[in-house]
């Protein structure tokens, strides 16, 4: 009776290893449908014991072990008739037999790459190589027609009542059908049937159409993970940047430079144009980021010609005032159609023409997504749908939500960017968590990473976006050097060099009772660690009592609560800013700021509405030069503080004389009140007066210990003006401060004491284009260049020529104020530094007291203590220092390379590792060959010289085709899933050795591939919290269809609406058309139509093919293991 295989009674594993193990048995043929090459561990050691047999074949005998014939995997249809018409033509070894081998193997290839890698997978796989390469088992593939027989033939010549045994049935030579899944096969030994099936499996072993493809096969093995042969590290490294950098190599071949610009840019600016140009077709907005100085304007320029030539489109240019007259003349140069606007100014965003890209200059300026200005410029990208390249050198300025404000101008809230937040993700505990936490957030969206402050997170979406070059990285990988330094070289052969930038402390004498000791004492800084500051912290002063407000009062205070602490935080920290600028400056602010309370203490007690502001945009003012005072206050400045001719500035520190021109101002304000908001004075308590005033006592105690400003006492000014006169009296000096205020200060005294060809620039200048042309015609190509009697020499300028301005024909930069933010210094001395400076030497200036800087460190962390004591008062977000104190130290005892902007972490990841590749590549270029070969899969093991870093590094794409690397230790912990941080650990040079790797190499690959897995899990059926849009709908929703009278009202519509409510994120408009709706009160039936409606139109939810995503496995492109031995 014949022995049933069905893999649930009897595996059929037991029954074919029985009889390949049988007495006397010396050889098999096995003809399958499928062979997995894993699947053949489990007769591994069976197939090894066989002595083997010979046998007549093609007129010969060969001596064989195992037979295998494949019937079932073939390559395509079209190559195996092209193979059957060369076999009938009688051609050997002709090219479609390569062909056919080739795609099959590619086949069985790819089996190698599915999965996770065991040690047991490891040894199995080398020794079915072994297997093939001594011709123990043969492997032949059989393309007459498709052939799905399943029959395993052991054979016994010895045997003369049972020679051979037989099993047929369903199961391949697969791990499915050895053992993994419901299968039926029969064995039996009857001769004559069994004699029969050996003949019939003989005629296919040798038809003319059964391809051999042994040798094939093993040379797969050998070139996968299991090969025997280490992989060097090297390898391992530049695959991996290989695939990182697809991005900048396809965009390199996808897009062409246009003519006009090849004789312009230099490399680094043409890989930036064709890696932007990807950017914006693939996700409709990029970001160049590169720091100052490396021509991002040119390169824009040429990128709006890629759009030109290649859409017929024209050109929207935003950019800050100032810079208007620049980009004219690039316009004009490159012949662009395309229009310039100020970014200040509003657009009439439905009646303007259509653009087809939209470059935003300084686009940090637009951090602020609650500001006029931003919401205007949004609203335009919206309706016009399109491109959108952003361009800054500082892409943030202290909280990422700043980057992800610039990127929402063009992507939407619900927009699938393929990737999600993992590390704040993680620290929540997991998807699910984040999805009860931020309910409404879609989780692979722009306002999922928004919520995120991990720096991590932000570097893996912002290597979607962002293309970022340091200068330290330009030196390192495209210049060239000779004698006097490295430089890059244009077209026509000009060198450019690098200068080197030289921190200078220039330190002014101060003594016991004037007036920089006086306004540094630990008097002044208790006094200002008690202000209150009511008017940004308004929210705290409404009053309980008034419960009913009108929609518009109830917004106007609802933005004072956002505000308020910031608000108050901002201000503190602006009083010193001010005071670190000038003395000068910050006894303005303190008149300015008594002013204001004076305004508020007049409308109080004539109970007339207070003027509350725009504070949406006061915060952006707070940071830039405009002193945040409009012209009214600048008009009737002369009316407090008096200016005798001798330069003695005297400020009132009488509350009655501010009181007396608070009316005045008010009127004014009242009749200049655009962009104010109103509040009835009866919102608020009766302490707000009292706050109020209290801090106009402690601002005008200050003003009375100052006593007169006297410019000729002001030994900072002083010495600002032996600088220029004397050490640098016939060289170009550019000096930077903060301030209007202070710079106005400083170009007046130097006026005054005779120093020729000076100009000031401030927000307020005009044209500031011409006078940078007048100071820096060279590196503006003004052509003729003007007499040196009619250019400027000395230009004081707050930080408005901070930005995209060339002011390379001079190399002395003067930071005035005190510089903790060394960023500030950076992108300071990057307007000079820049290419096409021919000093050898960049000198930045910075001033400090002779005593040093320890005191005003020390008086800082005073005042911070002291607010923190009473941070429910005065408010706690206090933000003194930009930089750090240490960096302030670096500065004042001019530590070479503080200014170098040698932060490689900087550098956007797709730009390091293309160059990483090119850099490769170009010293050896048969690495363009071997490297994209390497199988998916391998691995290799490389020394790290510190036990802590121990572990294996992954590199695997997700299911939605993103790059994941994983960093695990030796104990299985994640160490990190930063990609900067790895792709530095698995650098290496092309002769690094490669170790054997560790025992638990796979385990540690296998548990990161599991990492990434739960990192996809579907988190659906959550609907987050009892007032999110989406429970509230549901709920609605839901209890609708339980009343029993809305039965023919519920239709299948409907609940297949609620089904992707429930399991699937809402779309943001969609979320916010239902919340209107909610708030409106608008009727269930109204809703339950809508609803319908936006399911019908594919409005309702976001579903992205998610279950298709979360059904496939991570891909593991190659591992690295880091041993300490």
């Amino acid at each position: 009776m014949a022995q049933i295989y069905d893999n649930i009674t009897t595996h059929f594993t037991e029954g074919l290893r029985d009889i390949i193990s049988n007495t006397q048995v010396k050889r098999v043929d096995f003809c399958v449908g499928y062979f997995n090459l894993r699947g053949w561990g489990l007769i591994i050691n069976e197939i090894d014991a066989l002595e083997g047999d010979f046998v007549y074949e093609n007129n010969e005998n060969v001596h064989r072990i195992c037979r295998l014939l494949i019937g079932m995997q073939r390559p395509g249809i079209e190559i195996i008739k092209r193979y059957i018409h060369s076999q009938t033509n009688q051609i050997p070894d002709s090219d479609e037999v390569k062909l056919c081998k080739r795609q099959i193997a590619d086949d069985f290839r790819k089996q190698l790459i599915i999965g996770k890698q065991t040690n047991h997978d490891e040894v199995n796989l080398r020794r079915l190589s072994s297997q093939l390469k001594a011709k123990k088992v043969c492997i032949k593939l059989y393309l007459k027609e498709p052939l799905h027989a399943k029959l395993y033939l052991a054979y016994r010549p010895e045997d003369h009542f049972n020679k051979i045994q037989a099993i047929m049935g369903s199961s391949n030579l697969t791990y499915g059908g050895l053992n993994g899944q419901g299968e039926l096969n029969a064995g039996f030994s009857d001769n004559d049937h069994a004699e029969k099936l050996a003949n019939w499996f003989d005629d296919r072993w040798e038809d003319r159409l059964s391809l051999d493809i042994t040798e094939e096969l093993a040379a797969i093995i050998d070139q996968s993970w299991a090969g025997e042969k280490r992989i060097p590290p090297y390898y391992i490294y530049l695959k991996t940047a290989y695939h990182l950098s697809r991005e900048a190599r396809n965009s390199i071949s996808e897009f062409s430079l246009p003519r006009e610009f090849k004789k312009d840019l230099f490399p680094f600016q043409e890989t930036a144009v064709k890696l932007a140009a990807r950017h914006l077709e693939r996700r409709d907005g990029a970001m160049i980021g590169d720091v100052v100085g490396l021509g991002k304007t040119i390169t824009a320029c040429a990128i709006a010609k890629v759009y030109e030539l290649n859409n017929s489109c024209s050109t929207l240019i935003l950019c800050p005032a100032n810079l208007q007259t620049m980009w004219r003349k690039y316009v004009l140069q490159y012949d662009l159609k395309a229009d310039i606007h100020s970014i200040s100014k509003p657009i009439d965003e439905t009646n303007v023409r259509h653009y087809d890209l939209v470059i935003i200059d300084e686009s940090h300026n637009l951090r602020n997504s609650e500001g006029k200005r931003y919401q205007n410029i949004k609203r335009l990208v919206n309706l016009q749908n399109c491109k959108v390249l952003l361009l800054t050198a500082t892409p943030y300025n202290k909280d990422f939500y700043d980057l992800g404000n610039q990127l929402r101008l063009f992507l939407k809230d619900d927009t699938d960017l393929g990737i999600q937040p993992e590390n704040y993700i993680r620290s929540l505990g997991g998807e699910r968590e984040f999805s009860k936490r931020h309910d409404e957030d879609y989780i692979r969206s722009i306002k999922a990473f928004c919520r995120s402050n991990e720096p991590d997170d932000w570097k893996e979406l912002m290597r979607l976006f962002l293309i970022r070059r340091t200068r330290t990285f330009i030196k390192e990988n495209y210049a060239k050097q000779d004698e006097r330094g490295k430089y890059l070289e244009f077209r026509d052969g000009t060198k450019s060099y690098f200068p080197e930038r030289l921190p200078k402390s220039v330190t002014f004498p101060t003594t016991k009772g004037d007036q920089f000791e006086t306004l540094y004492s630990e008097e002044v800084t208790d006094i200002m660690a008690e202000l209150r500051l009511p008017r940004y912290g308004l929210i705290h002063y409404i009053s309980d009592k008034i419960l009913v407000f009108s929609e518009r009062e109830q917004e106007i205070i609802e933005n004072l609560s956002r505000a308020g602490q910031r608000m108050m935080g901002f201000c503190r920290t602006n009083f010193f800013k001010r005071l670190d600028s000038s003395g000068i400056s910050y006894l303005i602010s303190l008149y300015r700021h008594i002013l204001r309370n004076a305004i508020y203490i007049y409308a109080l007690e004539n109970k007339l509405p207070l003027p509350i502001g725009d504070e949406s945009n006061f915060t952006d003012e707070l940071l830039e030069d405009q002193d945040i005072e409009n012209e009214i206050f600048e008009t009737n400045f002369v009316q407090l503080v008096k200016k005798p001719e001798d330069d003695q500035f005297s400020f009132s520190y009488s509350f009655v004389d501010y009181l007396s021109v608070a009316q005045e101002y008010y009127n004014a304000i009242a009749a200049n009140s655009n962009n104010v908001r109103w509040l009835e004075s009866k919102f608020f308590k009766r302490n707000l007066k009292q706050a109020l005033k209290s801090d106009c006592d402690r601002l005008l105690e200050i003003i009375k210990i100052c006593g007169l400003w006297k410019a000729e006492k002001d030994e900072k000014l002083n010495t600002l003006y032996k600088l220029i006169n004397k050490e640098h009296r016939n060289e170009k000096v550019i000096i930077f401060t903060q301030y209007s205020d202070t710079a106005k200060y400083i170009y007046s005294q130097l006026k005054k004491r005779g120093i020729s060809r000076l100009a000031c620039v401030t927000g307020a200048s005009s044209n500031p284009t011409q006078i940078v042309e007048r100071f820096s015609p060279v590196s503006n190509k003004i052509i003729p260049v003007p007499d040196e009697k009619d250019q400027y020499r000395v230009i004081v300028s707050t930080d408005v020529l901070s930005e995209g301005q060339n002011l390379q024909d001079a190399h002395i930069v003067v930071n005035y104020d005190l510089p903790w933010a060394i960023i500030r210094l950076i992108q300071r001395t990057g307007r000079v530094d820049r290419i096409g400076q021919l000093s050898d030497k960049v000198l930045c200036y910075s001033f400090f007291p002779a005593e040093g800087v320890e005191r005003i460190i020390h008086l800082r962390q005073r005042l911070t203590d002291r607010i923190n004591e009473n941070a429910d008062v005065v408010g706690s977000d206090e933000i003194f220092f930009e930089g750090n104190a240490q960096n302030l130290m670096d500065i004042y005892n001019e530590k070479n390379g503080v200014l170098d902007d040698d932060d490689e972490g900087e550098v956007d990841l797709s730009s390091k590792a293309y160059q990483i590749w090119k850099n490769a590549t170009d010293a050896n270029p048969e690495l363009k060959t071997i490297i994209p070969a390497l199988s998916n899969v391998i691995y290799s093991t490389k020394k790290t010289d510190l036990s802590i870093n121990e572990g294996v590094i992954t590199y695997a794409k997700t299911p939605s085709d993103n790059d994941m690397l994983m960093w695990m230790d030796k104990e299985g912990e994640i160490k990190t899933y930063s990609q900067s941080a790895i792709l530095k650990a698995l650098a290496c040079s092309i002769n690094e050795p490669a170790l054997e790797r560790a025992e638990n190499h796979h385990e540690l690959v296998g548990k990161s591939i599991d990492q990434i897995s739960s990192q996809e899990i579907n988190v659906s059926g959550t609907l987050g919290k009892r007032f999110s849009t989406k429970y509230r709908i549901y709920t609605l929703l839901e209890a609708f269809c339980k009343e029993p009278s809305n039965g023919l009202f519920i239709t299948e519509d409907l609940k297949l609406a609620m089904d992707d409510i429930y399991n699937y994120p809402l779309k943001e408009n969609a979320r916010l058309l239902l919340n209107r709706q909610l708030k409106k009160g608008t009727s269930v039936m109204e809703i339950v139509d809508l609803v319908k409606e936006l399911r019908n139109e594919d409005e309702l939810s976001i579903k992205k093919d998610e279950e298709e995503i979360r059904n496939k496995e991570p891909q593991i492109i190659c591992s690295m293991g880091l041993r300490n031995i």
